[in-house]
């Protein structure tokens, strides 16, 4: 990794040294000339930078879960192919060379293409294929992108191997190798825009990455990367890029803009910490936002020190949304200055798929349709999620099954076979569907959105209902006389649904009615109350083991075992061995809503 950034660096360093003398070379008369001239108007220059973020290996507008054009209420449209027709839109106003095209992270995860190529057809096998984003991308000419949390999902070897394919760089200035501290990625990138009658435009980008990947990531990343907080970094990098020269800064940060953190105390670092960037750090011009997965046309920010604005812009996920930073600059006294900066989003609703990129990438994607429309079993009757987050549903169960049998085929034969297992799982969708009849690998996807793997720990009947309780604070606190919305019963101080877990094999009542911290009742294992003391394995999706949700106990407890299999692909294996799906092999009712003891359903 030292020698990939000292690669990059040494390259960067001749670049910009090139640029440098290529421009000085015409200042001093240009602005001799600007000084003789009384009253003449100071050299003026707009540029351009468009953002996109948190792509999740969107390229179509296409629903793999659902094998059909994607859709939704608010009628968004998906994917890099509509991006590329809005960048080439801009290009043609703009003019190519005055704009710059970057992204904030988030690329690799996400759908069914990427999990392809990373798992069933990797891009790390000997003569394996170019990745479909690193194909898009290149194609559309992004000129930098941060990495992402989520870049890390499928370890070191295939990020970097992705990196390799890339036509530019993958900045985290905040990524540093676990040893030395010193960046292990590309920390930022200088682009020089030719100017007429002037000296050049020095625009330099930054890229900031996650510290949550230390907890999400950790068996990947543990004592090879390390990943400091995004102020400190910024604070360290901003002035030296002023000091080679940059007239503008635009940081690319794989960051939210709200100062809040998913993890709790774990790490002294912000998830979300964008705005807090802007506001500490003098001499950043702009922020493209990532992250989040919230829509940001345009957010100032005050920094403390200088009084300056800085205007940060968050395009919606799943290239739904292109940010557009325009930036004016003046040239005075020989040097150039921001004289106002604003954004806006585009919407990818308003234009068609380029068809370069349809082209490009056509092949790939019919590869991954016809893998997810594989069929490998047969159910009983329809399984659905739509009321998974208020009532327990099967389908959820079968989640919690599988990762039981999992486990205890995992761990029999060691000193833990005679524990009791229980297992936790989230309702991710609130749209995911199992129908009767034939089940498709795409069918069972559209349950388990996530990539995440499996994870066995060592719990005590105490800490679990302190993980349910926390769990139960997902409910908005409801009278027991009021009546009942489902619409507004659930995401309690914004909490997301995969933040809400069921646990399987106790069973429990969550009493609405009662304050947060207070509702659990009639918590019971085999029939009686659960004992405080008592030894549970714990089947836990790696997000949760590593903390994601800030859930109690379950970071700090033992690992007992754990593998590199996705859940996902479990579940398909179940399935798949079964033959049948139904539910009478994994459905139970192991909690219920209750106000004052009363079943709200």
């Amino acid at each position: 990794m030292p020698l990939n950034r000292r690669k990059f660096l040494k390259k960067s360093a001749v670049t910009g040294a090139g640029v440098a003398i290529a421009g000085a070379a015409a200042a001093p008369s240009a602005q001799a000339a600007e000084a003789k001239k009384p009253g003449k108007q100071p050299k003026r220059y707009s540029l351009t930078v468009m953002g996109t973020t948190d792509l999740h290996g969107h390229v179509f507008n296409w629903d793999y879960f659902k094998n059909a054009e994607y859709a939704d209420k608010a009628g968004n449209a998906q994917g890099l192919a509509r991006i590329s027709t809005l960048v080439n839109q801009v290009r043609a106003e703009k003019g190519r060379e005055n704009t710059l095209l970057l992204d904030a992270g988030d690329t690799i995860q996400g759908t069914p293409l990427t999990y392809y190529y990373a798992k069933v057809d990797p891009i790390t096998a000997k003569g394996g294929p170019v990745h479909p984003m690193a194909q898009a991308m290149n194609a559309i000419g992004y000129d930098a992108a941060a990495l992402g949390n989520h870049e890390f999902n499928y370890g070191i070897e295939t990020l970097r191997k992705f990196e390799s394919q890339l036509r530019f760089p993958l900045l985290g200035a905040n990524a540093v190798d676990a040893k030395t501290l010193k960046p292990a990625f590309a920390p930022y990138v200088i682009k020089t825009f030719c100017v007429r009658g002037a000296r050049p435009v020095k625009v330099a980008v930054l890229g900031l990455t996650n510290p949550g990947i230390a907890i999400w990531d950790k068996a990947y990343v543990q004592g090879k990367l390390a990943f400091p907080g995004l102020e400190e970094q910024a604070a360290k990098w901003v002035p030296k890029l002023k000091s080679m020269g940059a007239d503008v800064v635009v940081v690319s940060a794989h960051s939210g803009s709200s100062g809040t953190s998913s993890y709790g105390d774990q790490l002294p670092y912000v998830e979300n910490s964008a705005a807090l960037v802007a506001q500490q750090v003098p001499d950043i011009d702009a922020i493209l936002v990532g992250h989040a997965h919230v829509e940001i046309p345009e957010l100032k920010v005050t920094n403390a020190k200088t009084g300056r604005t800085v205007v940060l812009s968050e395009p919606l996920a799943y290239a739904e949304r292109l940010s557009l930073f325009d930036i004016e600059l003046v040239f005075e006294k020989g040097r150039w200055t921001v004289e106002s900066v604003s954004s806006k989003v585009l919407n990818s609703n308003t234009v068609a798929d380029d068809p370069k990129i349809t082209k490009l990438l056509g092949d790939e994607h019919a590869k991954v349709v016809e893998y997810v429309n594989q069929v490998v079993g047969t159910a009983t009757e329809t399984l659905t999620t739509v009321e998974a987050r208020y009532k327990d549903a099967p389908i959820i169960d079968l989640i919690t099954t599988v990762q039981e049998d999992v486990v205890k085929a995992a761990l029999a034969g060691t000193s833990y076979a005679s524990l009791p297992v229980i297992s936790q799982a989230s309702p991710f969708s609130r749209t995911s569907e199992i129908p009767a009849g034939q089940v498709t690998i795409r069918d069972l996807s559209s349950l388990y959105v996530y990539d995440n793997t499996l994870v066995a720990k060592l719990l005590t009947g105490a800490q679990i209902k302190a993980y349910l309780e926390y769990s139960a604070e997902y409910f908005v606190q409801t009278a027991a006389d009021a009546v009942v919305d489902v619409e507004k019963l659930t995401n309690a101080n914004s909490r997301p649904d995969y933040n809400y877990d069921y646990v399987s094999g106790l069973s429990y009542e969550i009493d609405i009615a009662q304050a947060a911290g207070s509702r659990i009742r009639n918590l019971t294992y085999n029939g009686a109350a659960l004992d405080d003391a008592q030894q549970f394995v714990f089947a836990v999706n790696n997000y949760r083991a590593n903390g994601g949700g800030a859930f109690p106990h379950v970071a700090s407890a033992t690992e007992v075992w754990s593998e590199s299999t996705e859940i996902r692909t479990r579940i398909a294996e179940w399935v798949t061995a079964k033959g049948v799906l139904d539910p009478k092999d994994f459905a139970s009712v192991d909690w219920k809503l209750t106000r004052n003891g009363t079943p709200v359903f």
